[in-house]
């Protein structure tokens, strides 16, 4: 049933955001796109965090749903592209669901292995294609569909252990947040590839840094990221 959750949500993101562009409409309306995808997932996915296991059992409650719902649309917005840009941008997404990927087959999450192998061929692919054909362009569509399915994967593997948040946050989010930060002092290419390898970097120590040191550093780069949302420049929620 999640499969089929995952895939009405892609398309209800997309329709919205295709009529949102088409009609010239405020950005509101691809958010509310975006929380009904949400809701699909939550409501016919049955996928929501009830709890957070940090030493201590804390069950969220009332919160659970509000939780779920933030995380899934902070997170599909993490790349969130008003312009067309640089095809090789997919690369951040890329590392991020290979490294879910790898997570969930330690952890033994089905469906997070499968849902980010397919998606991570599928950003190869759009990768192959444009470098050798030059006519793949990345834009707000396609960012976020990209976007909502690592926020699935994540709330997926959150349920298991609240430390795998890392992976999204320090892959993705971070990496993301560098590149918009450098892009203006390197050309677009050079901005990509430190972005990327910071991305990579960190997906490693994901698998050698013990998780009681990891939670550190979830909570540290959470509160910057936090602080990096009062300037517009750097804002993704």
């Amino acid at each position: 049933m999640l499969y089929l959750a995952l895939l009405i949500g892609i398309v209800s993101i997309v329709i919205t955001d295709k009529l949102t562009q088409a009609f010239k409409l405020s950005s509101i309306w691809g958010l509310i796109g975006q929380i009904c995808a949400s809701l699909v997932i939550i409501m016919v996915g049955k996928l929501e965090v009830s709890h957070i296991n940090l030493g201590n059992h804390f069950e969220l409650g009332y919160l659970t749903i509000p939780f779920t719902l933030l995380f899934l649309v902070g997170f599909t917005n993490v790349m969130n592209i008003e312009k067309t840009q640089n095809l090789s941008i997919l690369l951040l997404p890329f590392v991020s669901l290979v490294c879910l990927s790898i997570a969930a087959f330690f952890i033994g999450y089905s469906f997070v292995l499968v849902m980010g192998i397919c998606s991570s061929l599928t950003i190869m692919f759009i990768l192959l294609y444009g470098y050798f054909t030059g006519k793949v362009f990345v834009g707000r569509t396609l960012t976020t569909s990209i976007g909502f399915i690592i926020a699935v994967l994540s709330i997926a593997l959150i349920k298991t252990s609240i430390v795998t948040i890392y992976i999204p946050l320090f892959t993705l989010a971070l990496p993301f947040t560098l590149y918009y930060f450098v892009k203006d002092k390197f050309t677009s290419i050079q901005s990509i590839t430190v972005s990327t390898l910071t991305a990579i970097l960190f997906g490693v120590l994901m698998f050698i840094v013990p998780f009681h040191i990891m939670w550190y550093l979830v909570v540290g780069l959470t509160i910057i990221l936090v602080i990096t949302q009062f300037s517009r420049k750097y804002r993704f929620i």
